[in-house]
Order: structure tokens, then sequence, then C-alpha cells
């Protein structure tokens, strides 16, 4: 670097110091029973971070985290959304994993007029002016798996889920599609979020002797699931879990004899072979080591936060509205593919592809869509006014919360 470019940077670098940051919040749970499946995603929106302010930051100013722990439970998720915008007052907040927690927050963001960029697969049904909704929707992840799982495995469905909105919301997903897609449901079980409790669930799954099962099982709960399974001689071969939630850091924390052979319905692989992808890699493993696995959550939530720089850019200010206006504009390279924000429904534009658990904890890819999905986040199956009737009854049934609070 010469002696020019090293005063320009100098000079950069001083005016930065006397601007403040723009401040993102960062709202995950670090502890509890969500902490191993969050911890990649803030990974990823860190090295995001790191790379805008290596490259000069937005607006002339630095970008600074601000970090939440949403502690895995809804209630604080909402008390660190109210902290971040009236406290910290953030520009933006780039958070939540389940539904439950993107579900209780809504309100404070819609109530603020708030911008909160959510990076996780999810449910559908549901559009809030102040939500871009990086993750799946059930066209680009829930749909294409059922029809790949009965296509490749067999017609025999069975439903395994954690207790809360997101796993009742897939399954019914399901059900609507199975007759038409030529399946039969032979069970669905539920189990408590966060609970290790699951040889109810493995029994039923037994008995029934399923071609295929989908498991909308999240976060701490899978280490005992598969464990179980594996103990009830539940083959992968014979009854392979198609699981919606299981990425390869998360398959690195549990012993791989008890994933291996099983599949993953994902948009984004570790194991994908471009050079986006790998040179996304190459900095991934330098920045956290070179054994650390990548997944969807992780390059998700990198690239949602390259899309909000992005959007900051071309609005050319932090108003939180302006970004969001922004953002219906934005597309970009990502690990996976080119993604694009879908101006009508604010979500993304994303591929979706199906992978095998290996002996070595990697995901070898059995089958892709051949080229990125357009995003519907209400499904055919019923009017929206059907689905959100839907949704009423069971917030009403678990006592006006997203997830049941009773274990049983």
């Amino acid at each position: 670097m010469g002696l020019v470019a090293v005063a320009a940077l100098y000079y950069w670098w001083s005016i930065a110091q006397l601007q403040p940051p723009i401040k993102l919040g960062l709202l995950h749970s670090k502890t509890g029973a969500m902490a191993v499946a969050e911890s990649g995603m803030i990974d990823g929106e860190i090295m995001a971070i790191e790379e805008i302010n290596a490259s000069g930051g937005l607006l002339g100013r630095p970008v600074e985290a601000v970090m939440s722990d949403g502690r895995s439970d809804a209630a604080t998720f909402a008390a660190e959304a109210e902290r971040l915008i009236s406290t910290e007052h953030v520009v933006s907040v780039v958070g939540c994993w389940t539904s439950a927690s993107r579900k209780t927050v809504k309100p404070i963001f819609e109530r603020h007029k708030h911008l909160l960029i959510y990076p996780t697969p999810y449910e559908g049904l549901e559009q809030s002016p102040n939500i871009i909704y990086i993750g799946a929707a059930p066209n680009q992840q829930i749909l294409p798996a059922l029809k790949w799982g009965l296509d490749n495995r067999g017609p025999r469905v069975f439903l395994v889920g954690s207790d809360y909105v997101w796993p009742h919301a897939v399954n019914a997903i399901i059900k609507d599609s199975l007759a038409p897609l030529g399946g039969q449901l032979v069970g669905e079980e539920y189990i408590f979020f966060g609970s290790a409790k699951v040889d109810a669930a493995v029994a039923a799954i037994k008995a029934a002797r399923p071609d295929v099962i989908f498991s909308s099982v999240a976060g701490d709960s899978n280490g005992p699931l598969y464990r179980a399974l594996r103990a009830a001689g539940v083959d992968a071969k014979t009854s392979p879990v198609v699981s919606f939630s299981v990425g390869e850091g998360e398959i690195q924390s549990y012993p791989i004899a008890d994933l291996a052979g099983h599949f993953v319905a994902y948009n984004y692989f570790q194991s994908i072979d471009t050079p986006a992808n790998k040179e996304f890699l190459r900095r991934f493993h330098a920045r956290y080591g070179a054994d650390r696995a990548t997944s969807d959550p992780v390059a998700a939530g990198y690239f949602a936060v390259h899309l909000w720089a992005q959007a900051v850019r071309a609005a050319g200010n932090t108003d939180t509205l302006a970004i969001r206006d922004a953002m219906l504009a934005q597309s970009f390279d990502a690990p996976e593919g080119i993604v694009s924000v879908d101006r009508q429904t604010q979500h993304t534009w994303r591929p979706v592809s199906i992978g095998q658990i290996n002996p070595s904890g990697q995901l070898d890819v059995v089958w892709s869509a051949a080229r990125a999905i357009r995003p519907v986040p209400y499904p055919n199956s019923r009017t929206r006014a059907q689905w959100d009737a839907f949704l009423a009854e069971l917030y009403q049934r678990w006592g006006n919360t997203w997830s049941n609070p009773v274990e049983h």
C-alpha cells in the first residue's frame, strides 16, 4: 500500500472516530434451549459486520453490533426488543429464531414502526410491514421436502415437532398437502419445547413404522430424539428423519452415529460447490477456525446483514423506514447463490436442497431446486382468513402465548 493510500485510510479512520457508530441490534439466544442453534447465526452476523467495517463502514461511520440475549424465552425476547429500540436506539434489529419469539416481538416492532430482519426458515402465514423475512417460506422448504420424501421414501408419513407455533403450523401445511400428493399420515407427536422427554414420541414412531419422518423439533430436544430413535431401532434406511432445523453446526454437537443417514431440508449447505461459497468458507474458517461448520442459519445471518448494509447505503441515511424501503430493492451474491428481496411479500427468493448426513458430519446433496424459488408465505390450501383463524386458535389454546406452556 502506497503512502497516499495509507494517508487516505488514516484520514477516513480519524473522521470515523468522530462519528457515532450505526447501531445494529442482534437479538438471539446465547443461553437456553436454542443457544447451540443460534450461536452460529450470531457468528455469521458478526463476521458480516466485521467485513463491512473493514471496507470503510457505512455512510462514513462504523457499524456497532449491540448484542442481546433472548435466553430462549419469548418474554425475554420481547423485553430485549423493547430495550434495543427504546434504550439502545438501534436503527434495525437482526434476530429471533423460533416463531414464538418472532411473534412475541412483532407487535413491539410494529408499535415503534421499527425494523426486524428475520433470518430463519419458518412456517409463513405472516406478513408485517416491519419485518423482512430472510428465511424460507413454506414453499421454499417444507413443501419441496414433502414432495421429495413422498417420491423417494414412500407414502407413510409421521410428523414430530416441538410443541409451539412453528411445528404446529408446519404440520398443518403438510397435512393439507398429503392427500393431493398421495401421502398418508400415520402419526403426529409433539415434544415440549427444549425437553429431553422424547420416549413417548419415539415409541409412537416405532409402532407406526413410517416410510419417512418429518421433524420440526427445534433446539436441544434434537440430540435426545436422534439418540432415542437409534436406541429404539428406528433405522435411517427404513424410516429416515427429514429435519427442517438441524444444520451442520448442530450436527457437530451430537454423536454422528445417531444422525448418519438421516436427511435435512435447507436452503444452504456447507458442501455447495460454488465459487461464492468457497470464498465464504475460506473467510469463515479464517475467522472461526478450520474445524467450524457453517450452516443455513450461519449463511442467512451473514447475508441478512449484508442486505441491510446495502439498504443503508441506498437510503443514504439511518432512518429505519427508509432502510426498510431500500431493502425491498436489494439482491446479494450469497454463499447459496443470488438472493433477492421480494417487494410484494418482504420475503427473499431462495433455492432449496435436501442433504443426507454422512459419517463425517457433512451433508451430501441428494436433490436441489433448479433455481431460486419465489416466496409464497400463505399456502393456497386455505384462505388467508382461515390460516389467521388457525393461528388465533393456537394462541388462545395456550393462554395467549405462542408456545404450549404445559409439559405433558
